[in-house]
């Protein structure tokens, strides 16, 4: 995902991430951090910065206009959400929320928008961020899911810059929710573990096979219709990782996709994931959904 930053953003990250100047008396907008601490927090976001001898605010904001003018998109991303990390305000959630929209106030004008995801912190495109993401984000989070978690991310990060590898990640979300499902159920995975064969290993359990016959007969045609194009939605996933993901190799330089396309993927296996999760959860009895490891 591009980022380009406004000067008004880059102010407002200066005075959240110094916490404004030391001798003011206009409340903290971030955290409050003596010059040590700035060097601390920037280089662990991999931006070199040396406060010595320097003002802290002028330091902070110089080398965030050299991150810009740079390009560097991989630095500048990682102080972004470093900002917001839920981390720095355990004892604290209100100011977490606080630092989130006075950060959104500027950066939705760059096309950039904060949002939670589960227990993190994330900067999505302003235009594209879904609440299909959210719930699935959610439900990773308080089901434990950690691998689902980590392909949603990589997938996200990566669906402007790598589209391939967005692709790639997007289907093994679909894959690690079917394998989480399969284990939780005691049922045993399928010989080939792919997408297709993953999620039809948990069509019949769950219900979602397209040939159930115990549905209404005012509503069988419609929900089968639905099933069947859920089926066609995870194997078009399947194949669209084969054919333009980077899971066997690719060419150098050469991109199958477009960030469009990449995103109609994580759209749609996150689209599925969630209601995989959903009815795994209605189907097991009230309080009992453990988590999947």
């Amino acid at each position: 995902m591009p980022i380009s930053i406004s000067h008004p953003t880059i102010d407002a990250l200066v005075e959240v991430i110094t916490g404004g100047g030391a001798y003011t008396s206009t409340p903290v907008i971030g955290l409050y951090r003596k010059g040590f601490q700035i060097e601390s927090f920037l280089h662990s976001c991999g931006a070199p910065i040396t406060i010595s001898g320097r003002t802290r605010c002028p330091a902070v904001r110089e080398t965030l206009l050299e991150l810009v003018a740079q390009g560097n998109e991989k630095v500048l991303r990682t102080i972004i959400e470093r900002s917001a990390d839920p981390r720095d305000f355990i004892d604290d959630p209100a100011k977490l929320q606080a630092v989130i929209d006075y950060l959104n106030l500027r950066l939705t004008l760059d096309g950039l928008e904060l949002r939670r995801q589960g227990p993190a912190v994330r900067l999505v495109n302003a235009s594209t961020s879904a609440a299909v993401l959210e719930s699935l984000a959610s439900a990773t989070h308080a089901l434990d899911l950690d691998t689902v978690s980590t392909d949603l991310d990589r997938a996200l990060a990566s669906a402007e810059t790598d589209p391939e590898d967005a692709v790639t990640a997007a289907c093994s979300i679909v894959e690690s929710v079917c394998k989480s499902v399969l284990t939780e159920l005691g049922l045993p995975l399928p010989a080939v573990k792919d997408v297709q064969h993953l999620f039809k290993a948990v069509q019949e359990p769950l219900g979602l096979s397209p040939a159930r016959k115990d549905l209404p007969n005012e509503i069988s045609v419609d929900v089968k219709m639905v099933l069947q194009g859920l089926a066609s939605m995870v194997q078009g996933i399947g194949a669209l990782r084969t054919h333009a993901g980077d899971a066997h190799g690719r060419e150098k330089g050469f991109k199958r996709i477009d960030a469009r396309i990449a995103r109609l993927a994580i759209h749609s296996a996150s689209c599925a994931a969630v209601f995989i999760i959903e009815t795994w959860q209605q189907k097991r009895p009230k309080g009992d959904v453990p988590s999947a490891s």
